[in-house]
């Protein structure tokens, strides 16, 4: 998942970077309104985390903007203050769900991911596909019941497969998906990716779209 952080307090902002880089997310980090606005606009993201007390533009007028826009991407706000009348607004202002510092950091990304999955209209926090099972959090594969070791960009890029599946991604898609602005990927990863799964998954288990991308098929 790739998720753009707002936050301008840098401890905070670092350790959530950490956290959630370490349950396998892609997290790009902006420290202003005005950062978070244009990035909203530009780019594509999973969900957004989102500080309400921020420079040059608040919190809340991010959040009001995005949805003018029709964006309907996920929103977790994130803020320190606890009264009843600051989460009423945020929520009657479009964001999905809500956290009062401090942050557990556990807790943020089961949060994610459940908020992931509304998005992507699944009720089951794994995902099937015939003999291939998923589990997000615990990121564990099985193969007919039998484990499968993938390294972290492995499962990113199956996980991502998984959430569209029967559905063709084009290779920027992935990439957006797997590397965030610190990254730079060399320019065959995807593919390199893609090879290691089909040897421990079977090499039918990802379909190539030519002049189109990657699928991975419905059972």
């Amino acid at each position: 998942m790739r998720i753009l952080l707002v936050e301008d307090d840098p401890p905070l902002g670092d350790g959530l970077c950490v956290g959630l880089r370490q349950s396998g997310h892609t997290v790009d980090w902006v420290r202003d309104g005005e950062a978070a606005d244009l990035a909203l606009k530009t780019e594509d993201f999973d969900l957004l985390v989102l500080d309400l007390g921020l420079p040059r533009l608040s919190g809340m007028e991010v959040l009001r903007r995005l949805r003018r826009r029709g964006q309907t991407l996920p929103v977790l706000i994130l803020t320190a203050r606890d009264a009843t009348e600051d989460k009423v607004q945020g929520l009657d202002a479009g964001a999905d769900d809500f956290l009062v510092k401090p942050i557990d950091i556990d807790e943020l990304a089961a949060r994610a991911r459940a908020l992931a999955r509304r998005s992507a209209g699944h009720a089951s926090p794994l995902h099937c596909l015939g003999d291939l099972e998923i589990d997000p959090a615990a990121r564990l594969v099985r193969l007919n019941g039998e484990a499968v070791e993938l390294s972290g960009r492995e499962f990113a890029l199956l996980l991502t497969l998984a959430e569209h599946a029967g559905r063709a991604l084009t290779r920027a898609q992935l990439e957006a998906a797997l590397y965030g602005w610190q990254d730079e990927p060399e320019s065959n990863a995807i593919e390199v990716h893609v090879h290691h799964l089909r040897r421990k998954l079977g090499a039918e288990r990802i379909r190539t779209l030519r002049g189109i991308g990657y699928l991975l098929p419905k059972p």
